[in-house]
């Protein structure tokens, strides 16, 4: 693996754009319109009524909420839509600036799926120390410090101190936890 450069920092207008600010304006609105679409009938489902002498149905405020976002993403839909004349659409991202983004995306990804075999705290050691040497190009015993100190330190807050339960992995059983 190599280290990122952060002084690759390229001028974004001159990249061909992989996404244009108006398509993603518009896939998160339609997304939004989803979402408060599902809201809405399963709210219908529990009932969205003030029911006399018991208060507000399970759904009522659900209801309420989900077509406040429902007309705030048509609002937004209706906003985007129309393709001004002349005007150049702005660019979300270029391929290098969507390579970055997996950059962070897909290690995060795989830290979440990696707490439910190792564990939160030697995965969150592991993920920590990868980012400060690949992406902050800290030295290995300085990542290795931080990371360590930041499981432990979290170990002894959540599990000792707190006495709240996290997911733990071989490691943590193997010392009795």
């Amino acid at each position: 693996m190599s280290a990122i450069d952060p002084d690759q920092i390229h001028n974004v207008e001159a990249e061909k754009p992989l996404v244009s600010l108006r398509a993603a304006d518009i896939a998160v609105a339609l997304l939004f319109l989803l979402a408060s679409a599902i809201v809405i009938v399963d709210s219908h489902r529990l009932g969205f009524a003030w029911l006399p002498n018991e208060g507000p149905a399970p759904g009522y405020f659900p209801f309420y909420i989900a077509v406040v976002m429902g007309i705030a993403s048509l609002v937004n839909l209706a906003r985007a839509l129309p393709k001004p004349e002349g005007e150049e659409a702005g660019v979300m991202t270029s391929k290098p600036g969507f390579l970055r983004m997996c950059a962070i995306f897909v290690p995060a990804v795989v830290f979440v799926f990696a707490i439910g075999w190792i564990g939160i705290y030697v995965s969150s050691a592991i993920y920590i120390a990868a980012f400060m040497v690949f992406v902050g190009r800290f030295p290995i015993w300085k990542a290795l410090a931080v990371a360590f100190g930041v499981s432990f330190i979290s170990f002894l807050m959540f599990e000792v101190w707190f006495l709240v339960p996290l997911p733990k992995g071989p490691l943590e059983a193997a010392f009795g936890f």
